[in-house]
C-alpha cells in the first residue's frame, strides 16, 4: 500500500503554499515497492521501476543517413570536383562486404552498413554520375551523412531512468534497443467517491434541489489518464457516522482514496472529522484559488494497513485546479515517477486582473492570434468555481504566483495548457 506517514506533511500555518506542498511530496513520500515485467505493447503510461541500460549500440553500426555514394575523404579534391570509380551497391540489410580501395565510390542507400575503409556520404542529388564512376563536387566536410554507432546510445548506457513515464516515444526507444519488456511500477489503486445529499447519479431521477455528480465522472477519467486503477465508489449521503466507515473501507486495497465535497468548515461538511477519527488529516488548506479547502492526510484500513487520502472540493473547476496541481504530484510520486515540473508558456493578457498577494491562481482563459501576430489569452467572462464550460470553451490556466496582486493588458503571463496538465 502507500508508503505514507502520519507526519509527512506537518504543517502549522493556515495555509499551506504550493511549493511547500510539492517539496514535502518529493521529500516524504515513497512509491510504491511492488514491480512487474510487462511487454512493450501496453506499456504506455507506466512508470520504469531500474534503470534501463543499452545491452547495444544504437545505431548498432555505421551506416548512412542519406541515399548517395559513400566515399574515403582522403581522396577527394580540395582544389575541384573528384571522379571516382563505382565499386559497388549497398542497400539497407545488405552485408557490407565491399572494401572501398583508393579511388573507388559505392552506391549506397539510406540505413545502409557503411563500408570498411569509406567515411563519408555524398547526397544523390549532389553528384554527377559518368558511366561506371560517379563525380563529386569539392567542399564536403569529414564524415558528413554518416551516422555512427552508438552516436543515439552507446552500449552500456541509461536509456531510460528509473521513474520515467513510459511515452510512445521511450518505447520507440526500448524497441529500437531490442527490448521486448521492462520493469515497471504496479499500477496505483485508487478509491474515489462523492459526498453530499444533495448529489444524485446522472440518469437517476434528480430531485428540484439535488445536482448530478459531474466530479466522479471527471476524476475517473483523470486519474485512468495517468494509469491508475479506478474503483468507484458512488455518492455517499452527509452522514457523520457513515463516513468513517467508508473511509476505512476504502483504504483497504488502495493505495490512495479521492473524494470530492465535504471538507469546507459548513456544519455538513463531515469528510474532514471522518478522517480524524480514523486516521491524520495533516492539512486541509492550501494557498491555491480555485480550490482552497484540499485535504490531504492518511487513513487507516480495518486491518491496520494505510492509505493516502486526499479530499478535494464539491465545485468542479475547484476539483480540476486541485486534481491537476495537488493530486497529480502526489499520484505520480506514489507511482515512482520522476518529479515533473510545469512549465508555463508565455503569452500575453488581454485583460486586466487583480488578485490577492500569497496565494497561487489560476485563471481560465482562450487563446488568440492578435492583430500583431502575439498569442493572447483572453479570460473567461464567469469565475464560478462551479462553472463547467469554463473548462469546455478555454484552452487553459493562467498562473498567476503568489507575488503577484495585479495584471494589466499586455502583461507577459504563463500559460498552461490543459493538454499538459492533464497528461
Amino acid at each position: 500500500m502507500a508508503q505514507l506517514t502520519d507526519d509527512c506533511f506537518a504543517f502549522s500555518g493556515p495555509l499551506l503554499p504550493l511549493s511547500e506542498m510539492e517539496r514535502l511530496i518529493g521529500e516524504r513520500v515513497a512509491p510504491v515497492s511492488e514491480t512487474e515485467r510487462v511487454p512493450l505493447r501496453g506499456a504506455r503510461g507506466r512508470v520504469v521501476a531500474a534503470d534501463v541500460k543499452a545491452p547495444v549500440d544504437l545505431p548498432p553500426f555505421d551506416n548512412s543517413a542519406v541515399d548517395g555514394y559513400a566515399v574515403r575523404h582522403a581522396d577527394l579534391s580540395a582544389d575541384g570536383d573528384s571522379k571516382l570509380a563505382i565499386a559497388g551497391r549497398l542497400t539497407a540489410g545488405a552485408r557490407a562486404d565491399i572494401a572501398l580501395k583508393p579511388g573507388q565510390a559505392v552506391r549506397i542507400f539510406t540505413g545502409a552498413a557503411m563500408p570498411a575503409g569509406a567515411d563519408t556520404v555524398f547526397m544523390q542529388e549532389d553528384v554527377t554520375v559518368d558511366g561506371d564512376h560517379v563525380i563529386v563536387p569539392k567542399g564536403l566536410k569529414l564524415g558528413a551523412n554518416r551516422r555512427l554507432a552508438g552516436e543515439d546510445v552507446p552500449a552500456g548506457q541509461v536509456a531510460l531512468p528509473a521513474g520515467t513515464v513510459l511515452e510512445p516515444q521511450h518505447i520507440a526507444l526500448a524497441a529500437a534497443l531490442g527490448i521486448a519488456d521492462i520493469e515497471v511500477h504496479r499500477r496505483l489503486k485508487v478509491a474515489i467517491f462523492s459526498t453530499g445529499d444533495e448529489v444524485v447519479e446522472p440518469g437517476s431521477p434528480r430531485a428540484g434541489a439535488a445536482i448530478y455528480d459531474a466530479n466522479r465522472y471527471l476524476l475517473s477519467e483523470l486519474l485512468e489518464r495517468l494509469g491508475a486503477v479506478v474503483t468507484d465508489l458512488g455518492i455517499l449521503p452527509d452522514d457523520p457516522d457513515a463516513l468513517p466507515r467508508a473511509l476505512q473501507a476504502a483504504a483497504a486495497g488502495h493505495d490512495l482514496v479521492v473524494t470530492s465535497g465535504g471538507v469546507s468548515t459548513g456544519e455538513a461538511d463531515h469528510v474532514r472529522s471522518a478522517v480524524e477519527r480514523i486516521g491524520s488529516l495533516v492539512f486541509w488548506r492550501v494557498a491555491i484559488k480555485p480550490g482552497r479547502p484540499v485535504a490531504m492526510g492518511v487513513i487507516r484500513g480495518a486491518a491496520g494497513q494505510g492509505a493516502a487520502f486526499v479530499g478535494l472540493p464539491g465545485n468542479p473547476v475547484a476539483v480540476f485546479v486541485t486534481f491537476v496541481r495537488v493530486v497529480k504530484p502526489l499520484l505520480r510520486r506514489l507511482a515512482g515517477a520522476r518529479p515533473h515540473s510545469l512549465l508555463p508558456l508565455p503569452v500575453r493578457a488581454a485583460f486586466a486582473y487583480r488578485k490577492k498577494k500569497d496565494r497561487r491562481e489560476y485563471v481560465r482563459v482562450a487563446l488568440r492570434r492578435a492583430a500583431d501576430g502575439e498569442l493572447e489569452a483572453v479570460k473567461y467572462p464567469q469565475d464560478g468555481a462551479g462553472i463547467l464550460t469554463s473548462l469546455t470553451e478555454t484552452d487553459g490556466l493562467l498562473e498567476f504566483l503568489e507575488d503577484v496582486t495585479a495584471i494589466e493588458p499586455g502583461t507577459r503571463v504563463g500559460f498552461l495548457s490543459y493538454a499538459a496538465l492533464i497528461g
